[in-house]
Parts: C-alpha cells; structure tokens; sequence
C-alpha cells in the first residue's frame, strides 16, 4: 500500500460513522431514528406505493406550484386523477424555504387544499422540504418562462446558495420545518417526509447557471444535520428519509453526507435511473441495510431505465417506486440533460421521463397498460 493510499484510507475511516467495521450493518443510528422493528411496522400497513414525482403541468418549478398567484387546484385535481387511473397511491412533491419565508399561512392552507385533493384520488403524499439540483439562486415572485426545449429550465435549489453561504439569512429555515410539521405531522394523508434530496448535488454543471463553489456539499452538510434535528424535535407520525442518488448501493463507500442520510433516515429512500441489471444490484445491496425501501426517483428511457420490467420487481421486493414527472408540462423533462448542451427544436423521439399528455393520453400505450396491469397486482 502506498503512503498516499494509506493517508486516504485512514482519513476515510476516521469520518465514517460505523460500528464494528464496515459494512450495511455498521452504520450508527441517529439520535431518534426509527428503530429497524418499527420502520418495518409503519411497511406492513402500506400497499405496495407507487407514483411519481408530481408538479402540475402548469408549474415549472416548486414556486409556480404553491405561490397563490399560480397554484393551479383545477389542474392538480384533473391531473391527480389520471395518477388514480393508472393505480397510482402516492405522489413525491417538493417545497421551498421561500414559500415559508414570504407566505407561511398561504402555504399551509394551500398544501392543506392540495392534500385534500390528492386525498380524493386515494393518493398519499411524500413531502419534499429541501433540494440541492438546478438553479441555485432562486428568487421570489413571478418565474420567466422555461427556456425553450430543455429539461428541467426552471427547477430551484432549497435553500439557495445564498442562503448556505451566510448563516445570516438561515432563520427561517428551522421554522419552516418544523411549522409544516407542526401542521401535518400526525396528518393520515401524509406519507413520509423527505428532509433533503440529493444534498450533494450541484446545478448540473449547466453554464447558464451561476456558478457554485465545489464545496457546496460541505456548507449543505451542517444544515441537513440540522434539519434532521429540527424535524425530530417536531415527532412526526410519519417517518423521515434523504436519498442516496450517487453510488446508492455502494454501502461500502459512503462518503460523509451520504452516512448522514443514511444514519438519520427511518426508511432508506434512493434514486436509481440505471436500467434493469444495475438498478437490480443497487436494490440488493440497499436490502442489507434491514429497512423499508423507497426508491423516489428511478425511470430514464434513453438511459434503459424503463417501467417494464422495473416496476414489477419493485412490487415483487415492496420497493416504494417515484418515477420523475407524470404529465409533460413546464418542467420539460421529457427532454434529456443534455438538452442544456445539445440543440433541441421539438421533443424528442424519445420522452426522457414523463408518461402522459396534458390531456391525459399516453405517451406510450403499452407502458400505461403495463403499469395499470401492475398496480393491479395482476
């Protein structure tokens, strides 16, 4: 082994969290995690979940979702409804700070009127409190217009990195936390809170994005150990989880933020855009870890992620299954990344993600009936 190998070692192991060396069962619980008995409890009572991670086709991005100028009841209703008819049970639905900050009554009332519908439908919700992908300089008011043909154009950090950068202008996010919570945590039509998703993300190394400094993770690490706290002391019903996105099965190799949300969460969410043999794998090695499975982001058709075979053997391992967007609308993720580097002046042959019209048709019959045929347990 060489001296260099060696100092990386030592310093890996001096920053993991284990017990009794490496490995799935090593990882120290949380002060307040769920216990592997009890998270297993809270699995029994739910059918197999599926759904996906759901903004109307009228919203670009979290803002244009819940501010009151722009929250679209008529179109979450209509297209929760499609969700229903397909068989889907749960939905994935992300917030922001800013949302708080300026319009916490609003908010709460509007989430409220949401849950409502999306009860209606027999949908279950699993909320989303920060996110660390795309623009990360949002701005309250109004959204432009998503540039044209490209994925994801309008989505938003939370918080953004301002907000990491000066501690300054962090107050409210304890608040927002635990506010909605203090709302909803007992509510039987919420699912499951997600506390961060994908906290060592960055804007995708898109060039139209303001830069962000490479130590973006380390300024996001002590806030999402915060926000794991703040959401423990609120005691929610309902358990917590963060998503592993990169190496999601490498239990091996966790880096620091990972064996944060791994060590907190009370069931193991992760993301997986692999196809079939991959996603497999990863899904194995997560089963190790003893705790109910959600996988809330998985399904990229250029990549060969697809429905079939994928969501038939989550149900068969009770794996909770979001794909990313239900409707193709103003997120435009039926474009792939590359959008933001490669040309597009029409929608691609191939749908990235997203699985209906605006008018609820399919894109792809035969992948609907698949999934109905799935969700039917047939």
């Amino acid at each position: 082994m060489t001296a260099r190998l060696l100092i990386l070692l030592t310093g890996w192991l001096a920053m993991c969290p284990l017990r009794g060396g490496a490995g799935a069962s090593s990882l120290a619980d949380a002060p307040g995690r769920w216990s592997k008995e009890r998270a297993q409890a809270w699995s029994a009572q739910q059918p197999f979940l599926a759904g996906a991670n759901f903004s109307p086709s009228t919203a670009g991005n979290q803002l244009e979702m819940w501010r009151a100028e722009s929250f679209d009841a008529a179109t979450i209703d209509r297209e929760l409804g499609y969700a229903q008819a397909l068989g889907f049970n749960t939905m994935r639905v992300f917030l922001h700070d800013l949302l708080w900050k300026h319009d916490s009554a609003g908010l709460l009332e509007r989430m409220d009127r949401y849950l409502a519908l999306a009860d209606r439908h027999g949908i279950k919700t699993l909320f989303v409190f920060f996110d660390s992908c795309w623009n990360p300089c949002p701005r309250w008011g109004s959204q432009p217009a998503p540039r044209p043909h490209t994925h994801n154009a309008l989505w938003l950090q939370s918080p953004g990195l301002a907000v990491l950068q000066d501690s300054a202008q962090q107050a409210h996010l304890k608040p927002y936390v635990q506010g909605v919570l203090k709302r909803f945590a007992n509510d039987r039509r919420v699912l499951a809170w997600d506390v961060w998703n994908e906290p060592d993300n960055f804007d995708g190394g898109v060039r139209e994005m303001p830069p962000e400094p490479r130590h973006k993770p380390e300024l996001v690490l002590p806030l999402l150990k915060a926000a794991f706290v703040w959401a423990r002391e609120a005691n929610p019903a309902q358990p917590l989880t963060s998503a592993v996105w990169r190496d999601s099965g490498r239990l091996d190799a966790l880096d620091e933020t990972k064996q944060v949300q791994q060590a907190n969460s009370d069931v193991v969410s992760f993301h997986s855009y692999s196809p079939t043999v991959e996603f497999q794998r990863v899904v194995r090695s997560l089963q190790r870890l003893g705790r109910p499975l959600l996988c809330t982001e998985y399904m990229a058709r250029p990549g060969g992620g697809h429905f079939d075979p994928l969501l038939g053997f989550m149900r068969e391992q009770k794996v909770a299954a979001y794909c990313w967007d239900l409707v193709n609308g103003r997120t435009q993720t039926i474009y792939p990344v590359e959008s933001w580097r490669q040309v597009f002046s029409a929608a691609p042959a191939v749908w990235n993600t997203c699985m209906l019209h605006p008018d609820g048709a399919p894109y792809l019959i035969d992948e609907t009936d698949y999934i109905r045929r799935i969700m039917s347990g047939k």
